[in-house]
């Protein structure tokens, strides 16, 4: 409490920037570089402002719905301003309808999937599939099952994912983390339970496992072959029995934990009941017929080209030519009417615009349904 003629004491001055008596003062802004629309700017951002086509560099998150506005705005339809903005778009469409793929809905999420262009966004929905696996593996054969539709039409996106997914093992393999391996393993098998993987890579897998058994890479070998048991046991009866001789010998030579030797030996008993919990594919998934899938024979030592620039943007010179060779392909592939393709090739740019604004509603609302996992990047 201050009392009598006592005085509070004065508050230092602080020198401002601007001034000697304690009152800070700020500089004088200059005039604003570029253009003052706000909605260019915004615009600028979004589309990664300098960043050099092709590079890693992004821009600001845009709702669906503005980007679907600015993307109407821009009447050069060829522009690279344009095709950034159409990238961004077709990122977060696929990655949606990877976020809400499960069991039930796979064949409505097929045919949404189709109405975007995979061709050129091959590479994008390859990384979203990938990561929604790893998030989630419990739903592979969900990600395996959509992915058989798509390789039938488009065999060169099964085979990019094929790819990867056994680079990344090998990384995982030698750098002797476990969880990957289990979960990229399981991944491959359920390719091969699909029939998009051949049935040699599996089981080269298994080899390389319990070449050097360890705990580790018995329980990961275990896992693997209960997924894809059922259909070794079909279609390489002898695979299967060299791998589970393979198994008995490691169990009789009693070098691994007592809880592993446990594993060993109810992978055994699931064997004599022919799998019956752990069926190659689902009645649900089992969308392609044997005879139209394309198998990728692909070995886990050979030479790999994973094609990363296809992640990135790039600037397409024939962009509005390869469009339209997407929508007659997707015509193909969706059975669509094309009697009236002239009225459609007229009215092209009302219908891009409508297709835009369609997109945006499905992004807004792109919440996994019972998958849970996430894609997004």
């Amino acid at each position: 409490a201050w009392r009598g003629d006592a005085r509070r004491p004065e508050p230092p001055q602080v020198r401002g920037r601007g001034g000697t008596n304690g009152a800070a003062t700020r500089a004088p802004r200059g005039p604003r570089e570029g253009n003052e629309n706000p909605e260019a700017l915004a615009l600028e951002r979004a589309t990664g402002g300098e960043a050099k086509a092709g590079g890693k560099l992004g821009g600001v998150y845009i709702p669906p719905y503005k980007l679907a506005q600015m993307m109407k705005g821009v009447s050069d339809r060829s522009s690279e301003q344009y095709q950034r903005m159409s990238w961004d778009a077709l990122k977060k469409s696929i990655n949606g309808f990877v976020n809400k793929v499960n069991v039930n809905n796979l064949k409505a999420i097929v045919l949404e999937l189709f109405g975007e262009n995979i061709v050129r966004g091959r590479a994008l929905l390859v990384r979203s599939l990938m990561k929604s696996q790893i998030a989630s593996p419990t739903f592979t054969h969900v990600y395996s099952g959509l992915l058989a539709v798509v390789n039938t039409k488009m065999p060169e996106i099964g085979e990019l994912l094929l790819k990867r997914v056994v680079s990344q093992f090998r990384r995982a393999f030698k750098r002797n983390d476990k969880g990957m391996c289990l979960t990229l393993g399981r991944f491959v098998a359920h390719l091969v339970n699909q029939q998009i993987a051949h049935e040699i890579l599996v089981l080269q897998i298994l080899t390389v496992l319990l070449e050097t058994p360890t705990d580790q890479s018995v329980e990961v070998a275990c896992a693997i072959t209960t997924e894809v048991g059922h259909t070794l046991a079909d279609i390489s009866p002898e695979g299967m029995h060299g791998v589970f001789e393979r198994l008995r010998g490691v169990l009789h030579e009693g070098q691994i934990d007592k809880r592993v030797q446990y594993t060993i030996e109810q992978l055994f008993a699931k064997r004599k009941a022919k799998f019956a919990e752990h069926p190659g594919v689902l009645p649900e998934l089992d969308l392609v017929d044997s005879d139209e899938q394309i198998t990728h024979e692909l070995l886990l030592d050979d030479e790999l080209e994973l094609e990363e620039r296809l992640d990135y943007f790039q600037v397409d010179e024939d962009f509005e030519q390869n469009e339209k060779k997407y929508a007659q392909l997707r015509r193909e592939i969706l059975g669509e009417d094309s009697d009236d393709d002239e009225d459609e090739d007229d009215s092209e740019e009302d219908s891009d615009d409508d297709f835009v604004s369609g997109r945006a509603g499905r992004q807004s609302g792109g919440a996994r349904g019972q998958s849970g996992g996430a894609a997004g990047q």
